[in-house]
């Protein structure tokens, strides 16, 4: 999929963002533009309801209005004027014939004032700075540019703020100096980036230990384990998880790091332990180990669950070959997070049905519905979701038409990411809806292809063998 990373900018200064990400490719942006001030959070927060951001752009001024709606996990790049910048501005005044000093100038960082007049060889005591506050009125940096005027009749003044430009109209002349295109492209490539150094730490091979506390007696302790196992395989955040039996008291579960940490809500709370506690009656110790291989992310497992053993209460902890010990993660739902809201056990028959009439196995729509959750109504297409279920595209594509035509999914626009080549249609998944019987989805037609041409396979699928049995079945394969 591509990054998508949020643009906040005034209106005036599109051109200079999108001179600036001219050079970034495999990046799609999302602009928020505004004229005033007061419409900066009310279109962050619709940006942040409409797309799943990788990250977001802005300077100072909308960062202080929405700093509150930003996710924590969002990565954030406030852009600052730099040096360059407040030097063009002192150049372009000289251009127009005015002294380059007396001069008043807000929002500057006093330490890049000093290092630019110092370069230019001018008078620092004839430079007046007035650093960046969030707590600063409009009309607060207005007044401070008037009264160095009238003190010492400054030919101009330099501002960062659109809103004092606009006030100091016919009065004062303001020359801007706002983050030039190399100023804004380097921001943004950073934070291009940082993104994907992050992506790649959430594919890094990690390990979780699932524990049993122990049981009075040898017979619940095994009733248990099996209890775990099904719970573990029929959680759909778990499908592209391999999960295996570790012993008589315990499971052991291999996924990307990413994974445990959309379960965790990263590394705050863990709602299968509370799920654990009150559908099967057990009390768990989970832990998490994240290293270079196999065997020692399940040492560092094993050692994060024999710590959260010790715990009072159902609890979790991680712990990483770098030395970082995140710990204990609560059982029961906090405010971090929400607790899982659908599983193929609780919606049993439905989907199965479901599933049967779109000519699908409940796997795999299982896993499916797990996608549409964590879309939030964001738009896919057919690659992404080849990408979010381990398929090659070909089979993304036959499984859009076979969703198609059981009215599970519809066409709801398309993208160009390159400026060659065809657009890519863009599909809205209706799973949900339709397991609430808002949708009453079509059969299957004649001319629908085979379900075993149509649905898509790989390692990553789920095996009949792994499909829910009652708990105290035991379970042939623990593959989901």
């Amino acid at each position: 999929m591509a990054i998508v990373i949020g643009l906040v900018a005034h209106t005036s200064h599109r051109a200079v963002f999108e001179e600036a990400a001219r050079t970034l490719s495999g990046v799609r942006l999302e602009w928020v533009l505004y004229e005033h001030e007061d419409e900066i959070r009310p279109r962050v927060q619709e940006l942040l309801g409409r797309e799943q951001l990788n990250g977001l752009l802005l300077g100072q001024v909308p960062f202080t209005r929405s700093r509150d709606l930003l996710p924590a996990d969002l990565s954030v790049t406030v852009t600052k004027s730099a040096g360059l910048d407040l030097s063009i501005a002192f150049f372009r005044a000289l251009a127009r014939g005015r002294p380059a000093t007396p001069v008043s100038v807000d929002t500057f960082d006093p330490e890049t004032v000093d290092e630019v007049v110092q370069a230019l060889e001018l008078d620092r005591d004839q430079v007046a700075c007035l650093p960046y506050d969030p707590g600063q009125s409009v009309e607060e940096i207005v007044d401070f540019h008037r009264r160095f005027r009238e003190r010492t009749g400054a030919a101009y003044a330099i501002s960062l703020r659109t809103a004092v430009t606009a006030r100091l109209a016919g009065s004062v002349t303001v020359l801007n100096a706002l983050p030039g295109p190399a100023t804004i492209r380097a921001n943004l490539h950073e934070l291009a980036l940082r993104i994907q150094s992050r992506q790649a730490s959430g594919q890094r091979f990690a390990a979780g230990v699932f524990l049993v506390v122990t049981q009075d007696s040898q017979a619940d302790l095994d009733r248990a384990r099996i209890g775990l196992m099904n719970l573990l395989v029929n959680t759909p955040e778990f499908s592209d998880a391999w999960i295996e039996d570790r012993d008589r008291r315990g499971v052991v579960v291999f996924a990307h790091k990413a994974l445990f940490e959309h379960v965790t809500h990263n590394w705050v709370s863990l709602p299968i332990l509370a799920r654990a506690q009150d559908s099967l009656g057990i009390r768990l110790a989970a832990g998490f180990g994240v290293g270079a291989s196999a065997r020692t992310c399940v040492q560092l497992a094993e050692w994060a669950a024999s710590r959260a053993e010790q715990e009072s209460v159902p609890s979790a902890y991680l712990v990483e070959d770098s030395g970082v010990i995140i710990g204990p993660m609560s059982g029961p739902v906090s405010d971090a997070g929400s607790p899982l809201a659908f599983t193929y056990r609780d919606h049993g028959g439905d989907l199965e049905g479901l599933a049967r009439r779109a000519g699908l196995s409940p796997a795999t729509l299982s896993r499916l519905a797990a996608l549409e959750r964590s879309l939030e109504g964001r738009l896919v297409s057919p690659s992404d979701l080849a990408a979010a279920l381990g398929i090659t595209d070909p089979s993304g594509r036959r499984l859009i038409r076979k969703l198609s035509e059981s009215g599970l999914v519809t066409e709801e626009g398309t993208e160009q990411m390159h400026r060659k080549g065809r657009p890519t249609r863009l599909y809205r998944l209706g799973i949900g809806s339709a397991l609430m019987g808002e949708t009453p989805p079509a059969e299957p037609t004649s001319s629908a292809e085979p379900t075993s041409s149509a649905e898509p396979t790989s390692s990553a699928e789920p095996t009949s063998s792994a499909e829910p049995t009652s708990s105290a079945e035991p379970i042939s394969s623990a593959k989901p």
